[in-house]
């Protein structure tokens, strides 16, 4: 019986583990990582567009990482998804509604992009298909390399994703979107 009660206050100290943390869509004040994602930005540069414009070579010879909100997701080769992003700025903090509750946290990105860059991207499950599927006003952070390829329709620079995060519009914010909240 000792034991038995042993296993269920352990089990149910497990579950109340697995509710914490920031969830899927990083309800912290501060950006927390998920699952692989440490392993998988680990040696990638921030993406630069003016370095990348000026020193594409140098650019191409490592992976990158970038956060890009979705303008436009088309078919790409081989089944991948061709997004074209807006490139963001990550916050330092996450915004928050409310600084006691971490549920009211936000992944918080700059008002205005940077840049233009396309992400050829492989998507799975809710990602690819659904209502929670990667598509306009999603947000993204992408690793990947820099592809000697560029858009035929503008010339912006192809990154070839080999891993990607996604927020659904609605599941993060802006410092813009945050103030007319408040309004």
């Amino acid at each position: 019986m000792k034991s038995r009660r042993r296993a269920c206050s352990l089990l149910a100290l497990l579950v109340l583990a697995a509710c914490g943390g920031a969830g899927p869509y990083g309800h912290s004040p501060r950006y927390a990582p998920r699952g692989d994602e440490a392993a998988a930005v680990a040696g990638a540069r921030e993406y630069d567009p003016v370095m990348v414009e000026r020193q594409p070579d140098e650019w191409r010879k490592g992976s990158l990482t970038l956060f890009g909100v979705v303008e436009s997701r088309a078919a790409g080769p081989g089944g991948q998804a061709l997004l074209k992003l807006g490139v963001r700025r990550l916050e330092p903090r996450n915004l928050c509604e409310n600084e006691h509750d971490d549920d009211s946290c936000r992944v918080t990105v700059s008002d205005r992009d940077f840049g233009v860059v396309y992400a050829l991207v492989r998507l799975h499950g809710d990602d690819d298909v659904g209502p929670h599927a990667v598509g306009a006003r999603s947000l993204v952070r992408v690793v990947g390399t820099l592809g000697q390829d560029s858009s035929p329709s503008d010339g912006a620079p192809i990154v070839h994703a080999t891993w990607l995060r996604h927020w659904p519009i609605f599941t993060y914010v802006t410092r813009a979107s945050a103030r007319d909240m408040r309004q």
